[in-house]
């Protein structure tokens, strides 16, 4: 990697750090932007780019997460037991849907990626309708049923998983937003490391370039725990959203095999 790149790529996880803190779906920004890098590197142009950074952004999930679990913890927001025994039901799930990203093609995969992101973008525009609701009674038996999906969706692609998991753990457990978090960032953590595993083996990781990514993400994630950003968020978002549609319509409609 030249300077470039990694000013590139340590700008990239800032942004997604901080968009993961703030709002979620930071791998909705760094997992397309990490795939047209690596398409535009001479190295890399002929080799499976959307695997390479499928399993590469991992190295900073992983981080960020363990960040995020200890930040919760230092401020008394921790439930171990409940969060363990939610994540051990992730893990088949992540290992099969890790497994299954390096079975598909490369351009399927980046059309599946730019279709993700579309409905995302849908998804995160009615995010305040959806999180205001609380069901009436708790279903904990198809919140550990459906955490089984949630791994397997997790190990596949990531991005977009956070939403995934605020369904689960608020709508079917009813767990108050503050508690979601709590859990949903010790459970991506959990099955992250067994998906990272599985790309790992496979020779799908770049460790230079998630380390980089990681660091980026590290300080985003840092800089919207401790900055309340309240004027220009609106406008942020809306530049966000359609940063994003603009990398699904290059996703879905212009890859190469």
């Amino acid at each position: 990697m030249n300077p470039a790149h990694i000013a590139i790529l340590f700008g990239l996880g800032i942004i997604g750090g901080f968009q993961n803190v703030m709002a979620g779906g930071g791998s909705l920004l760094t997992l397309p932007m990490m795939i047209f890098m690596l398409d535009s590197m001479p190295q890399y142009a002929s080799l499976p780019t959307g695997r390479l950074a499928n399993g590469t952004n991992r190295v900073a999930i992983l981080i960020q997460n363990i960040f995020a679990v200890a930040g919760f913890a230092k401020k008394g927001h921790s439930n171990i037991k409940l969060s363990l025994k939610l994540a051990v039901f992730t893990l088949p799930g992540a290992i099969l849907g890790a497994h299954f990203a390096g079975q598909i093609t490369n351009d399927l995969f980046k059309k599946i990626l730019g279709l993700i992101v579309i409905a995302v973008v849908v998804l995160i525009t009615q995010k305040k309708r959806l999180t205001k609701a609380t069901t009436a009674k708790a279903h904990p038996v198809m919140a550990y049923l459906a955490m089984f999906a949630v791994g397997f969706y997790g190990g596949f692609i990531q991005a977009g998983v956070g939403f995934l998991l605020i369904a689960v753990l608020h709508g079917l457990m009813n767990l108050n937003l503050i508690k979601t978090n709590m859990h949903k960032v010790f459970i991506v953590f959990l099955y992250t490391i067994p998906a990272l595993l599985v790309f790992v083996l496979r020779g799908d990781v770049i460790w230079r370039m998630g380390l980089v990514l990681a660091s980026g993400n590290a300080l985003g994630a840092w800089l919207g725990a401790h900055f309340a950003v309240k004027k220009g968020e609106k406008l942020i978002r809306i530049v966000l959203l359609l940063a994003m549609l603009a990398m699904a319509v290059k996703l879905i409609f212009f890859t190469k095999s």
